[in-house]
């Protein structure tokens, strides 16, 4: 399986943030996604989701059961049905407990689950505890932990993070590395766009915006006055 980009561009409020982007993430890869506030990072991933329409190129999975393709001005996105998107913001009914909101997320991406599977992806982020509780009620780490257990819940190849250890601390940052870890070894791949460390060794870097570091081991943004294209992105191994 692998996840084929060729010179995307992708809009958002009428600003072109990302420009011909042409890359290649081969399943068993995770793609760490850098740069400045503002340069494209989240488009980039909702383009990926098809919460956005691409302003041109293609999006391809390939190799998987649903190989698909996305082109410019097409309403559906076949790619979202084999990825799972967890957005900088939690996305919780605050007012549901743990449980009820996963399933919740599950129905609306058509992935029928149970309560007890709901309550065993909890478990594997060390939330059994709060499972019942509404969401209202927990911490900033422990809502977003909430928010991870979807990756496990809805179960897809592609993994689509943004600032995925946002509020976590040290020991829930682990535990997601483990998780993500796993999700490489069986062949997934993920493409993350985050300011910090994600526990990956060998992760390629795409910074929008300036020079790519090479290694998933830098918490600095790189300057960025205008949109990633073919001159301000870069990315390696």
């Amino acid at each position: 399986m692998r996840l084929e980009i060729d010179r995307l561009s992708c809009r958002r409020s009428g600003r072109l943030l990302v420009e011909h982007l042409t890359l290649t993430v081969a399943g068993g890869e995770a793609l760490v996604v850098r740069g400045q506030n503002g340069a494209g990072k989240s488009t980039l991933l909702a383009t990926l989701a098809g919460r956005l329409k691409p302003a041109s190129g293609t999006i391809r999975l390939i190799g998987d059961s649903s190989s698909t393709e996305r082109r410019e001005g097409e309403e559906d996105a076949p790619l979202a049905e084999r990825a799972v998107l967890v957005g900088h913001r939690d996305g919780l009914k605050t007012a549901l407990t743990a449980t009820e909101n996963l399933v919740f997320a599950a129905a609306m991406l058509g992935v029928p689950a149970t309560p007890p599977q709901a309550v065993a992806a909890l478990d594997d982020l060390g939330l059994v505890h709060v499972s019942d509780i509404p969401v209202g009620y927990l911490s900033a780490g422990q809502r977003r932990r909430v928010a991870l257990a979807r990756l496990i819940l809805v179960d897809r190849p592609v993994w689509l993070l943004d600032e995925p250890t946002a509020a976590l601390d040290a020991t829930a940052q682990e535990d997601l590395a483990h998780l993500m870890q796993r999700q490489l070894a069986r062949g997934g791949l993920i493409v993350a766009a985050t300011h910090l460390p994600l526990g990956l060794d060998g992760a390629r870097v795409l910074t929008l915006g300036g020079k790519s570091d090479g290694h998933d081991n830098s918490s600095g943004d790189s300057p960025s006055d205008g949109p990633g294209d073919l001159d301000a992105w870069e990315f390696s191994r």
